[in-house]
This record gives C-alpha cells, structure tokens and sequence, in this order.
C-alpha cells in the first residue's frame, strides 16, 4: 500500500462539529483516507493542540503525546487501545488490503497484543489462517478491553494467538456496546433490584391487577406504535402472547410462531422470512417508486443473519451477558434486519420482553411495558432506529422492482451483523428505568385508590361493581365529575346532594 498520511485537520467532519479544530486520528480518520464502504462511527478520536484530555458527546480528544505516526498500523494501534474493536471496519479493511499487507502489519509487532489482536480478528472474520506461526509465548491477552467496551463474561482462548476471546456474539452476528457514563449508572444502580422493592410492598392481588393491566396496556402501545388501532380482542391476544415472553427458547419456529399471532389477516401478506426486498418508507406520490428510509438485509442474506441472531441470543443468556444490553443487541439487531414482510416491529419488542424474563431481569410475576414506555418516547425511539438507518442508505446500492419494491445490488449482510449497539443500549435502559419510576408505581397506585373508591361506594351506596367501573370511568372521562347526561341516565338515582358527595370523595381519594 502505498504510504499515507492518515490523520487530517479538522474542525466539521462529514457535518459534525469538532469540539475544538485539531487532528482527526484512529477510525475516522483510517475510514475517510481509505474510502472505507461504512458509515462514520458515532463516536470519533482527535488531537487537540491544548494538551487537555477529554470527552465530549461523540469524540474522545487527545493531547499531543497521543498522536499516532502516520502509518496504517500505528493508527491501527491507537484505534484499538482507545476507541476499542469496530468489527465492521475490519471486516471492511480486510476486503481492501491483501492478505500479505495483514502479515505485514502483524510481523511489526509480532507478540504485541495489538499486533495478536489484528491477527485474531483477521482469521476469525474472513475464516482464513495466516502464513504466521503459532504463537508460544505463555500471556493470553483479552480481546475486548473492558475499560471501553462489554465483554462477555466467558472468554474461549486462542492458543494460536495467545489471546482471550471475549467477543459477545458470533462471527455471524456481533453488535458490540461502548462503555458509557450513562450505561455505567445504570448497570451500577442494579434496576432489576429497585424493581424487586416495589413489587415486595404491594398486595398480591393489586401486583396480578397490575400485572394483567400492563400487559393489555403494553400490547396496544405496540400496535399505536406501527399506528394501529386493534380490536380489543386483536390487542388481548397479542397481550397473552406478551405475558409467555421467556417461556419457550427461541428460535426460527417460534419467530414464525409470533408472526402469525400478530397478523391477524395475512391474505395479503407472505408469511414467513421474506423471498424479496423489503425497505421503511414511502412511496413517490407520482410515480410510486420507493423512497427509503431504511433499508432491510437482502432476503438472500436472511438465513444466516437469523442464525447468526439466534445463535448469539443464545450465547449471550448462556454466558449471563447483561440483559438489557443482550436485549438491545438481539431485538435491535433483529428489527434492523427486518426479516418479515410485516409484523417486524411487535415482534422486535416482543424480543425485549422475551429476553428480559427469560434472563431474569425482570420479576416473573410482572412484564415490563416496554412498548408503553418507548410510546411515551417516541420520537427518541424513531431518532434512536434513524442513528443507524440513515447513514446506512449512503453504502447500500438498489434499484427500483417492477412492484415499486427495492432490491438491494451489493453485498450488504456485514452492515447488520456488526453495528455498534450503544445508542440503543441506553435507549432501553431509559425505557426500563422509566417503567420502575414511572409507569409500574403509577399503575399500583391508581388500583390501590380506585380499591379505596370502590369500597367507599360500595358501603355509601351497595352499588355492584359493574356500577362502580361505569361510575369511576365517567368520573375519569370528565375530570372528576358527573357529566349532565350520566346524572340523568346512568346515575339518575344520584340526588344532586349525592352527586356533589361523590365527586367530592373521588378528588379527596383519585387527586
């Protein structure tokens, strides 16, 4: 390769602005000069002039004496010693550089754990040995630095390479998460603790009332979120269906299994992984060619990216990886690709629940409501999808079907296999923090209150509980008193002296 200067001057980059003008280093900067097929990553490295070290949303700034010598290898070296491992922008570099450039970079530091890194990734992405031999010396080194990134808590060592692979996933899917501050509060906060205390303080019959409601409530956010509105019944099954999340491993069947119960009339829908393009978006008002937003796998690619998934869901619970951040990996991961013609975005919530109960996160006796908090969210949910979705659209080439579909020209499968899953990590611990402040303890309270109201009346009036509902729902529906027309219908043997009463005591319980 002929030699290069990496690192450049920047103030913007691709329309970010640099915290301060200074040198762009490590990946960006290895991504721009070598025209690299990939997005930008989100998190970027650079010098500073200043001789101030820190971090600023989506850059990590260096002195002086952090700066790299301008050779493939060094920047090599500094991108894996402090932004960690881009698995995608290897797998990138290794289809641009030959293998004899690799041997190369490997034999300038030949038992240095960057240099073992490097190897390692080679031969485990591309499925190629190196004309190297074997390594003797007796330190393993691990391959994810877990002062940068998330591990996973069991590590399989590579005696060729010496080192400690720790990867979470497989070769075939492997979305990796950066060390923040924010997922570092939320992991050290143990929310799945906090969860416990406030279900130990409620009353088992409100804790199933709770329970059953959230279910019902979390199965219509769903349906709202992809602007459905479904029958009662339609969002009652779909509930069910939410409340055995965790009870049967997962799998292609199961998947299929969960599709069907989600269509609810599938004649004009083909069932099962897709057999075509897929895309998100709209379609030109004249002309009717798609306009995407996002992208879908190629259906061809959809076999193994599933087994990939499902194979790496598997690891992940198997090696007690944490559940919220296996959760965002998997069901991410899972909606991005987009399997199913339709159908994709319940079941890529419902992906969240599955994994949550089934690795123990979240108590068995209570589902959290995931799809209600991301609907309370939900312009962050869809800026969240469009963070990986939108700069996607530059590397994937497609052209228009004869159905006003797409179908994608170039190999596409890396794109979805190694995304960085950070962004999408703290989004669902906002979610799941959310529900234990918010949504769980609103929800007990408001039972426990309408228990209170409804004994009230009872004694007051020995009205059944048919009467009580009706009675508390109108009183909800108009903001805490009677309206004219239940006075002189429903609750017509209400005196006015009664009514003023009832709603007087509704205000001093509900308020």
């Amino acid at each position: 390769m002929t030699k290069k200067s990496f690192s450049q001057e920047i103030g913007t980059f691709h329309g970010r602005e640099a915290p301060e003008t200074g040198n762009l280093v490590g990946y960006g900067a290895l991504i721009e000069t070598l025209k690299l097929a990939m997005p930008i990553p989100s998190q970027l490295a650079l010098i500073s002039q200043k001789h101030k070290q820190y971090r600023k949303e989506g850059w990590l700034v260096f002195t002086l004496r952090h700066q790299p010598a301008e050779a493939l290898y060094d920047h090599l070296v500094f991108a894996l010693k402090y932004e960690g491992i881009n698995l995608l922008f290897f797998k990138k570099l290794f289809e641009k550089i030959s293998k004899q450039q690799v041997v190369d970079l490997v034999k300038r530091e030949y038992t240095g754990q960057y240099a073992r890194k490097i190897w390692f990734i080679f031969e485990w992405l591309m499925n190629e040995k190196l004309n190297i031999p074997d390594l003797t010396i007796k330190n393993f080194v691990p391959l994810i630095d877990e002062k940068l990134q998330y591990a996973s808590p069991v590590s399989t060592n590579s005696s060729r390479h010496r080192i400690k692979n720790n990867l979470p996933g497989t070769v075939n899917f492997c979305p990796l998460v950066r060390k923040t501050p924010k997922l570092e509060k939320y992991i050290t906060e143990n929310l799945a603790e906090k969860t416990n205390l406030v279900i130990k303080k409620v009353h088992k019959d409100i804790l199933l009332r709770t329970s059953a409601f959230l279910l019902l409530k979390d199965s219509k956010a769903s349906f709202t979120i992809e602007g459905e509105s479904p029958t009662h019944s339609r969002a009652a099954r779909w509930g069910r269906a939410i409340g055995q999340a965790g009870s049967k491993p997962l799998s292609k069947d199961e998947l299929l299994r969960l599709q069907q119960i989600v269509i609810d009339n599938n004649r004009f829908i083909k069932m099962g992984y897709r057999i075509e393009g897929g895309y998100i978006g709209e379609h030109d008002r004249n002309t009717g060619a798609p306009i995407p937003e996002h992208v879908s796998a190629r259906w061809q690619d959809l076999e193994s990216l599933m087994e990939g998934l499902l194979d790496t869901a598997m690891k992940l619970e198997e090696n007690n990886f944490h559940p919220v951040l296996t959760a965002a990996k998997i069901a991410f991961g899972f909606v991005f690709i987009h399997p199913f013609e339709d159908g994709n975005g319940r079941v890529h919530r419902y992906l969240i629940h599955h994994l949550l109960v089934a690795m123990k996160y979240t108590p068995q006796c209570m589902i959290f409501p995931v799809s209600a908090a991301i609907l309370e969210r939900i312009e962050e949910y869809r800026k969240v999808l469009e963070n990986y979705s939108h700069p996607l659209l530059d590397f994937i080439e497609w052209e228009k079907t004869a159905d006003n579909n797409v179908e994608v020209l170039n190999e596409t499968m890396d794109y979805y296999r190694y995304f960085d899953a950070t962004l999408h990590s703290e989004f669902l611990f906002d979610c799941v923090d959310y529900t234990i402040q918010k949504i769980i303890p609103e929800e007990v309270s408001y039972l426990q209150k309408y228990d209170v109201m409804n004994t009230w009346l009872d004694d007051r009036f020995q009205m059944p509980d048919k009467t009580v509902a009706l009675l508390i729902r109108f009183l909800e529906q108009n903001n805490g008193l009677l309206s004219k027309r239940a006075r002189e219908k429903e609750f017509a043997e209400l005196t006015s002296d009664e009514v003023k009463e009832v709603e007087g005591k509704y205000k001093e319980i509900m308020s």
